[in-house]
């Protein structure tokens, strides 16, 4: 079995509100270094019965129709073997 780790996060100069809120919020904590935030989200996709290449294709392809808007966000992703089950 494989999984795809698949990272969405907003494009650069996109308005970031929940990250602006977050920042706010350490910063009422006391974490003056914190700068920016910028949140994002993780999907994870449990695939079988496809090899490596033909993952890499489904989630690619995933990404681009569904899970991530490419008009504000960028996607990457990453395969790993997961034989426990």
């Amino acid at each position: 079995m494989l999984v795809a780790k698949v990272f969405v996060k907003l494009k650069d100069g996109i308005l970031d509100p929940q990250g602006q809120t977050v920042q706010h919020a350490l910063e009422n904590l006391g974490y003056d270094a914190v700068q920016q935030v910028r949140m994002g989200k993780l999907i994870e996709l449990k695939l079988e019965g496809v090899d490596r290449e033909q993952a890499r294709q489904l989630v690619d392809e995933a990404c681009r129709k569904l899970l991530a808007n490419p008009v504000i966000e960028n996607y990457t992703f990453e395969l790993e073997e997961n034989g426990a089950q």
